[in-house]
Parts: structure tokens; C-alpha cells; sequence
């Protein structure tokens, strides 16, 4: 997927690996729920026809919660996926990101139209990329120019040494090596550069590791006992799904271990379904940021992608089928690929499958197609 662009496409692996569909429904939520059929029927795609190992989909509304699954966890012992499974969540992670420096906006710390160098001085340069043209906003909007990094990073330079530490100043420099792609305000480009320099930015202006101010502005405050920032640690902590990667009709490889300082601060936090859910309720509830600056994270622009999606900062809205939008960011990182969503009336939903490169657009589809379904199954007018 071209949006967050963490395809580490050469894998290697040989022959054809049968999958089934173990679908199951964990309904927490009263009789009188809606049915998920639909939902269902979806996941048990994407184990199927998608070739994903396992998908689980957690939604929660006024009326509780409730957990679909299809698939495995595990290839190899066949496990289900547990229902309150630890992930990565790729992209996903920007939310997070922008919410801490929309914080600081709130704060005065930081001015979102100031320019980038009044916070990193000398760090953007080189090639026609400057930081004296770039604000805050566009790096959170994706709308400075700046190259995307991953799209100059080598499978092999990744998967050779799975366990290496990448610095984020060193990821930075491998983009600026490279001109911009437009005018900074003038387009719209997806790119991870941008959130590594946020990230940098929030350490510079709060003295501390940008994942010690996520712990302390959002994961502790919301009580996110799944949620964290691993740094370079290589293993997911708790119960978990293996995370596979494949390409065509190769077997899946196993990619759950590796060092996730390759994403950083752009993709590369550890959360689950639940802990999603309620975060991005939060989020767009006010309780984690002011009115002002929630405005501000919510006014988008056009991606001009065929979803219609509209890009805020570190938040984007996408049309739902039922009538409305709904609110989020996806992620896909090595071994998952993740989509959750919240509404303006309360209704939050993730999903997530354990293979990232795997199914392409047509996972990419069944995934935004079981997020869309199951909130529009929760809508207070099915109820």
C-alpha cells in the first residue's frame, strides 16, 4: 500500500500454504445487538480469497463491545487469535504522534504555522529541502514536499539484519538525499519523513523521548494497558499473533520479530483492538485535546485516492456507506496491517490482520469493507 509505504516486498519463501477460515464471534454486547453477519462473512474473505492467516475486528458502542475473528494466530499450532491480542499498528502510530504536538499547540510550545527550522534548526537541508519554508502543519497535513525515506530504504537493507537500530536523524537524511517532490502547501504526498521529524520535534521541545511523552499525555491518562512504544525491542509483550509477510504465491514469512526503530515515531507503536477503540474515542470526544486544536486536526484536505479520504493532521475521514464519516488512520508494518476508525456519535471500530505485504488492494478493500460494515451495523438506527 502506496500511503504508508512500509512494503518490504522481497521475501522470500517457497510453495503454497492451504489456509482456513475458523471464523468465531465473541459478542460481549447484550442479545439485542446488531447482528454482524456481514462483518463475518468479510473476515472469513480475507482469510480465504485474501490468503490473510487470521483477521479480528473489535467494535464498541453505547451498547458494550464485541469480537469477531476468522483464522489463526499461528501457522504452524494453528492457535486462534486471542481477543484481546497485542499488534503492531504501523501508521496507526501517527495519530498518537499528532495529538502529543497538537498538545503542545495547545500549550504554546509550539506553533503549527511556524517553520520547521524554528524547532530543529539545521536538520532539514540539502537538495532544495528546507526547513525555513516548511511548517509544522504541513508535516503533520503530509503536504511539505519532503521525500519519503522508505521509498529509498532496500528490502535487504531491512530483512538482512532484522535486529538493526536505525537511527531516526539517519532515516531523515536518507530522504533529504533527494529533492522534494513539490512546493511545500502546494500537494499532497503521503510520506513517513514527516512524522520522524515530529517526533524529533517533540523531543526537542519537551526535553524528553518522544515515547516517554506518549506514555504520559495519552497511553497512562487513558489507562492503555496494551499500548506502547517498544524503541528497538524486537518482540511483541503479551498475548499476540505471528505477523507474516508474503509475496505472489509464496509461502508466508514469518516476520514478527524485528527491530521497529525502522519506523519510529511514523509507524512504530505496539496497541490493541480495544485500546484503539478507546483511544480514538477520546480523541474525538475532547479529551485529549482542546477545541482549537481538535478543529484544527480535523480540517482536511483531498487525498484523491478512490476511498474519498480526506487528510487532517494525523487524522483522516473517509465517507461511510450508511451516510457520514468516520475518523481514523490505517497502518501496515511488516506482519500486520491495521484500520481503525471512530464516529462523531460514539461508535469506534478496529481492524486488523497478522500478514503485511500480503492480500494487496484486495485486502486493503475487505479490511476498509469490515471496518465501514460492522460501524454501520452498530448505527443506533439498526439497533
Amino acid at each position: 500500500m502506496r500511503r504508508h509505504n512500509y512494503v518490504f516486498g522481497a521475501l522470500c519463501a517457497t510453495a503454497a500454504l492451504t489456509l482456513c477460515a475458523c471464523g468465531t464471534g465473541d459478542h460481549a454486547n447484550t442479545p439485542d445487538s446488531p447482528s454482524y453477519t456481514d462483518v463475518q462473512n468479510i473476515l472469513q474473505r480475507l482469510t480465504t480469497t485474501d490468503g490473510a492467516p487470521g483477521a479480528l475486528l473489535e467494535v464498541s458502542d453505547a451498547r458494550g463491545r464485541t469480537v469477531l475473528k476468522s483464522g489463526v494466530a499461528d501457522i504452524r499450532t494453528r492457535a486462534p487469535i486471542a481477543d484481546d491480542s497485542r499488534f503492531r499498528i504501523g501508521s496507526m502510530t501517527k495519530m498518537f504522534v499528532a495529538t502529543v504536538v497538537l498538545q503542545l499547540v495547545g500549550e504554546q510550545r509550539v506553533a503549527l504555522d511556524a517553520p520547521v527550522e524554528q524547532y530543529l534548526p539545521g536538520i532539514v537541508e540539502g537538495n532544495g529541502n528546507d526547513g525555513h519554508d516548511i511548517t509544522v502543519r504541513q508535516l503533520l497535513q503530509h503536504i511539505s514536499g519532503l521525500p519519503d525515506y522508505l521509498d529509498y530504504l532496500t528490502p535487504e537493507q531491512v530483512l538482512n539484519d532484522p535486529l538493526a537500530h536505525h537511527d531516526p536523524l539517519e532515516l531523515v537524511r536518507i530522504a533529504l538525499d533527494h529533492p522534494p517532490l513539490f512546493p511545500p502547501g502546494t500537494s499532497y504526498a503521503y510520506a513517513n519523513t514527516n512524522y520522524l521529524l515530529a517526533g524529533l520535534l517533540i523531543e526537542k521541545v519537551t526535553g524528553r523521548p518522544y515515547a516517554a511523552a506518549i506514555d504520559q499525555r495519552i497511553v497512562e491518562p487513558l489507562g492503555l494497558r496494551a499500548t506502547s512504544v517498544p524503541g528497538d525491542a524486537p518482540t511483541i509483550a503479551g498475548d499476540h499473533p505471528q505477523g507474516y509477510g508474503k509475496q505472489g504465491n509464496a509461502d508466508p514469512l514469518d516476520l514478527t520479530e524485528f527491530n521497529p526503530s525502522v519506523a519510529g515515531s511514523a509507524g512504530g507503536m505496539i496497541s490493541s483492538a480495544t485500546d484503539l477503540n478507546q483511544f480514538l474515542g477520546a480523541l474525538l470526544n475532547g479529551r485529549l485535546l482542546g477545541p482549537p486544536e481538535l478543529r484544527e486536526m480535523m480540517a482536511t484536505r483531498p487525498t484523491g485516492n478512490s476511498y474519498h479520504d480526506a487528510y487532517g493532521l494525523g487524522f483522516q475521514s473517509t465517507p461511510l456507506p450508511c451516510g457520514g464519516l468516520y475518523w481514523g488512520h490505517d497502518g501496515g508494518i511488516m506482519g500486520f496491517q491495521v484500520l481503525g476508525a471512530t464516529t462523531t456519535d460514539g461508535r469506534s471500530a478496529t481492524v486488523m490482520v497478522n500478514i503485511y505485504p500480503g492480500g494487496g488492494e484486495a485486502q486493503e478493500a475487505d479490511i476498509r469493507a469490515a471496518l465501514a460494515t460492522a460501524l454501520c451495523a452498530s448505527s443506533p438506527a439498526n439497533s
